[in-house]
């Protein structure tokens, strides 16, 4: 029984008043600590607790937060890492991965469901492995097997059609490219699952960090690509985790 379900119990059966079962539930709901508050109701409303976005977080304040949502019961994840704070957690916090290719830090306390079915990742280039990562390692951190298809990009396209067999066997696929973005669009267009296209903030000039494949993306003549922000590795691996799972 959740501690919001014991409050309620509680109140059913006249042994807590309705005000002081308000200040309950708002303190089971969330918690602020500094500048932190953790929404420790997120997994209840989402089926997901809170993630940590850290890359604008003192090192102190990943920590805090870290420690808050686990000590909730919860696996916990931390994304866009700084050194520091990657080095904080691995001496303050027993068992914690980090995996610093990927600006990502965890520790789980229980093990999820795994699907039957995959998820695959796949990079236009080398230069796109982090972002790659931190894809694919949140589609991990959430129970699913993930496929990794790397360095693929319409360059070289003849890399791309070998190894189709692996990328048609799985339910879902994240691309990852920058430059021009193409290689979604070429991959929407060979297979029959849903495509999610990540471009990154890699190339020269008229890149613009990311903008030129992000708007190549998002007019993809493909069907079934859709579209994250750049360099979201996250957003990718989040989104394909639930495509997995319905």
């Amino acid at each position: 029984m959740s501690d919001l379900e014991q409050i309620l119990q509680q109140v059913r059966a006249g042994k807590l008043a309705v005000d002081d079962a308000m200040v309950q539930i708002s303190e089971v709901q969330h918690q602020t600590i500094e500048s932190t508050t953790i929404d420790h109701a997120r997994e209840q409303r989402t089926g997901t607790p809170e993630v940590i976005y850290s890359e604008y977080k003192t090192p102190q304040q990943v920590l805090k937060a870290f420690e808050l949502i686990l000590g909730n019961g919860n696996n916990t994840l931390a994304t866009r890492l700084q050194p520091e704070a990657s080095e904080l957690l691995l001496d303050r916090i027993e068992g914690v991965v980090c995996v610093p290719e990927a600006q990502i830090a965890y520790k789980k306390l229980t093990e999820p469901e795994c699907p039957a079915t995959h998820i695959g990742v796949i990079t236009a280039g080398t230069s796109d492995l982090s972002v790659a990562e931190e894809a694919a390692i949140t589609a991990e951190f959430y129970g699913n097997i993930v496929e990794r298809v790397f360095d693929v990009g319409v360059a070289g396209v003849h890399r791309l059609f070998s190894r189709l067999e692996v990328i048609r066997s799985c339910r879902v696929l994240i691309v990852v490219a920058g430059m021009e973005g193409a290689l979604p669009s070429v991959v929407g267009g060979l297979v029959d699952k849903p495509v999610i296209a990540v471009p990154t903030s890699v190339g020269y000039g008229a890149a613009f960090q990311g903008i030129a494949a992000l708007l190549g993306m998002l007019t993809s003549c493909a069907s079934g690509v859709s579209v994250v922000n750049i360099d979201n590795g996250f957003g990718a691996g989040f989104l394909a985790n639930l495509i997995n799972r319905l």
